[in-house]
């Protein structure tokens, strides 16, 4: 009979136990098992690999999942082990070296250089993956300013729709703008400032109102600067749709000093002391119902001014009003002060409260020369000696034409030699005449008040040029306009007078400070 215990024996398995006979078959099991899980965790880290290399993702060591029973850590190219478990590595990716290695030996991720125009791909032992491109990253349209300059004849339309903005949007923009600013008042000069961005969707061509070749944009905003301290600005809302708003400037008043001596004229003196156009011809009218600008001023004569420049974020914007005007014409000193009554309105008085305004003005018009005065004269057209009953002031077609006080206009038009012809009822004394305009502004029945524009020079009617004649009638008889004594205006009593006095002390200490450190400054600059 075979014995199966002396075959085992001459195996060398004569102390093999039936338990561990059934371990190592255990050990076969789990083996088997090992290799499965293996290959799961393989399959595992090459979808994590392929997610995080096509992020940008890198891992280094066991960088996915637990530890599987082939994986070595320490190992060349791998992670140091520190007795914890480095899910993922915190180096920052770099681009000639992203890499994925497992414990496994053979087992690598890498992805092509940067300049490698080829798909990425992920290898990992000898299986390899495709992976996805990364998805591009998503810019919005960049917003851009245009600044369109208004030329002659340009309308808003034409302005946005060549700027290629679709002309119905371009339609809505300015009917919410109309509500602010007429585009009727746009004019050569204006500026346009045109925020815009590239449309996100084209429309389609039989839909657009763009013109060919013009790139589609989409309207974000349009300010438009009407003055220097006011804006206009239209917006775009959420629903697409626009509104408009005005947006003022905050201005503030600087109060500035000014002198000057007079070398060859007041209009030279005042610009070499840096005065403005606009406050100079202030300055002539405040003065020119006292000083006759074309025989009393001379060399040598001075002036002197107060007055208030109006800026708007650090930038001079407009002229404000005199405060303080002064005047030495041929030894004479003549000063005022502006101060407003108890009616509202704003004057000039003296020293004493008496209103520098006159009943009339000696000269109507700013600039003119003087070249016929009142008398007899041999008519330059008639030929002969004949009365000239006004005086004439030659200046340019078209400047203006000033009434010489408050009072109805009682003629205004044709008027034989005259020509263009108005007459002015100032009180039930005096009246007022300016004839050969070229221009009447005004209509017969009409009130006017001292300095307003009545017409424009011209020469209608007998004359040898543009020049105004004018006239001034007392008790409807022509009198000498350059020496008639003419009516004082209103004087200040009582609590008005109380309040003015207070007011000229404020305006003196003021005008004193500014005129000290004026010659500060210019003695300073003489001295470098």
């Amino acid at each position: 009979m075979h014995n199966e215990s002396s075959d085992k024996r001459v195996n060398g398995q004569d102390n093999l136990m039936p338990e561990e006979h059934y371990l190592q078959q255990g050990e076969t099991v789990l083996s088997s098992k090992s290799t499965q899980f293996e290959k799961t965790m393989r399959r595992t880290r090459i979808i994590a690999a392929a997610c995080l290399i096509a992020s940008g993702g890198l891992i280094t060591g066991a960088a996915v999942g637990s530890r599987g029973p082939a994986d070595h850590y320490g190992e060349p190219g791998t992670a140091a082990d520190t007795g914890s478990e480095t899910l993922l590595s915190d180096k920052p990716v770099l681009a000639d070296a992203p890499v994925l290695q497992s414990g496994t030996q053979g087992s690598e991720a890498t992805l092509p250089a940067a300049d490698d125009q080829s798909p990425q791909t992920a290898a990992i032992g000898a299986e390899e993956i495709a992976l996805a491109e990364p998805a591009p990253v998503f810019e919005p349209p960049k917003e851009v300013t245009r600044v369109l300059a208004v030329g002659k004849g340009d309308t808003l339309m034409g302005m946005l729709t060549s700027a290629g903005i679709d002309r119905r949007v371009a339609h809505d923009a300015i009917t919410a703008l109309s509500k602010v600013f007429s585009p009727r008042k746009l004019r050569p000069g204006h500026e346009l400032h045109v925020t815009m961005m590239p449309e996100a969707e084209f429309t389609e061509p039989a839909q657009s109102e763009i013109g060919a070749g013009i790139e589609a944009m989409q309207l974000v905003s349009l300010r438009l600067p009407e003055t220097p301290i006011r804006d206009v600005q239209v917006s775009r809302l959420d629903d697409g749709g626009y509104e408009a708003e005005a947006l003022e400037k905050q201005t503030q008043k600087e109060p500035t000093f000014a002198s000057g001596r007079i070398q060859s004229s007041l209009y030279e003196a005042a610009l070499d002391s840096g005065v403005p156009a606009s406050v100079l011809a202030d300055l002539i009218q405040i003065f020119s119902f006292d000083v006759d600008f074309q025989r009393e001023v001379q060399k040598g004569d001075q002036f002197a001014l107060l007055y208030d420049l109006v800026t708007a974020e650090g930038t001079i914007v407009d002229t404000g009003a005199i405060q303080v005007a002064e005047m030495t014409v041929q030894g004479k000193l003549h000063r005022y002060y502006r101060f407003k009554d108890e009616h509202g309105f704003w004057d000039y008085f003296d020293e004493k409260g008496r209103s520098v305004r006159k009943a009339l003005l000696r000269t109507p018009i700013d600039g003119a020369r003087l070249t016929s005065g009142f008398g007899k004269r041999k008519h330059p057209i008639l030929g002969y000696t004949k009365m000239h009953r006004g005086v004439d002031f030659a200046a340019p077609t078209g400047t203006p034409i000033y009434a010489a006080g408050d009072g109805t206009i009682e003629v205004a038009g044709r008027n034989g030699g005259y020509g263009n012809y108005v007459r002015i009822r100032h009180n039930g004394t005096y009246k007022t005449a300016y004839a050969h305009l070229s221009r009447i502004k005004v209509k017969k029945g009409s009130r006017v008040r001292q300095g307003q524009v009545i017409g424009l020079v011209g020469s209608t009617g007998r004359s040898t040029g543009p020049h105004l004649h004018y006239e001034v009638l007392q008790n409807s008889k022509q009198t000498n306009p350059l020496s008639v004594k003419l009516p004082t205006g209103k004087t200040l009593t009582g609590n008005q007078l109380a309040a003015f006095n207070k007011r000229r002390a404020e305006l003196d200490s003021q005008y004193a400070k500014l005129e000290t450190s004026n010659s500060d400054v210019a003695t300073a600059a003489g001295e470098q």
